[in-house]
């Protein structure tokens, strides 16, 4: 009998798959647990609590979404998206994050990297995903930070993002829904994935307390939608301000804070969608207080000392 060792690539490879195995068989139980003995959820009822809510005919609204807490959705991630929809109506216009990637850094210095709009997938979840395989989607030009739309905005939010001079400043999806006074709206997850906080320091730039973009700017390669090779500036977030930021798993103290400051100062609605917990909110509003609240000297950088400095009651 011959026996066969494995080592270095062939073992990491080998460990790959079984890991991808087991989060697959994973996947597949947590469904068959969360069918059992979740609320069951039909379209019906998330239209009425959407616009209980505050989602209304016509709106413009940047969406940010946790599929899981809404409870058992018949029919899956491609209703909570048709509900949105039929709530906005043709008139409105649903603007969804895509990201490809999980670090900026890591992506530029992939040189083997490229980013297509058609094929790369998101790393956000089950609706972006779904969202992506819809029909009539406009999707920006970013190989880290894209965005998709479908509705009578869709094309202007999304045609310039890679001709922007940041990721999140001028002439990004964001700051184009900004000029068009559009909202934000969350479901089962609380304000630290919104992407205005990096609007402000790249619409702020050195005024922004903390130097939390790197130095260096790389040119990272992307298909555009005529399959032309093009190369798009991406000017990464400083790493060493991660393990700070609110959106580290470790700042619960940061996010707890922004909750409360924002249903407090009257900016942010909250209300049952589904299971869940959901928020609408004006983009703009959002944004000016984020402005007022870095000249009080608090951002999503704020050490637990800097928190106590300005207590929220």
């Amino acid at each position: 009998m011959r026996i066969i060792f494995l080592k270095g690539a062939n073992m990491r490879f080998i460990k790959r798959i079984i890991n991808f195995i087991f989060r697959q068989f994973k996947q597949i139980e947590r469904k068959k647990e969360i069918k059992k003995t979740a609320p069951r959820i039909e379209k019906t009822n998330l239209i009425d609590d959407l616009r209980a809510l505050g989602l209304k005919r016509g709106d413009i609204v940047l969406f940010h979404s946790s599929l899981k807490s809404i409870g058992y959705v018949v029919g899956g991630a491609r209703t909570v998206i048709e509900a949105i929809l039929e709530v906005i109506s043709p008139d409105g216009t649903l603007m969804i994050p895509t990201y490809s990637s999980n670090s900026m850094l890591k992506t530029c210095l992939n040189k083997d990297y490229c980013f297509d709009p058609r094929e790369t997938d998101t790393v956000l979840g089950k609706i972006p995903s779904t969202f992506l395989k819809m029909p009539n989607i406009h999707r920006s030009i970013h190989p880290t930070h894209s965005v998709a739309a479908i509705g009578k905005y869709a094309q202007y939010l999304t045609e310039a993002h890679h001709f922007a001079l940041s990721t999140f400043g001028y002439n990004s999806p964001w700051e184009r829904l900004m000029k068009l006074d559009g909202k934000m709206m969350g479901i089962g997850v609380t304000l630290w994935p919104v992407p205005i906080y990096h609007v402000l320091e790249d619409m702020m730039s050195d005024k922004f307390p903390l130097p939390v973009r790197m130095k260096e700017t790389y040119m990272v390669k992307c298909r555009d939608w005529f399959n032309k090779l093009i190369e798009v500036p991406v000017t990464p977030l400083d790493p060493k301000y991660k393990k700070i930021r609110i959106d580290n798993e470790n700042r619960q103290d940061l996010r707890t804070y922004m909750w409360k400051e924002y249903i407090h100062a009257g900016i942010v609605k909250t209300g049952k969608v589904g299971a869940a917990t959901g928020w609408i909110t004006s983009i703009n509003k959002f944004y000016d207080h984020l402005i007022l609240l870095m000249r009080e000297g608090i951002t999503i950088y704020s050490t637990p000392e800097e928190l106590k400095k300005r207590p929220i009651w």
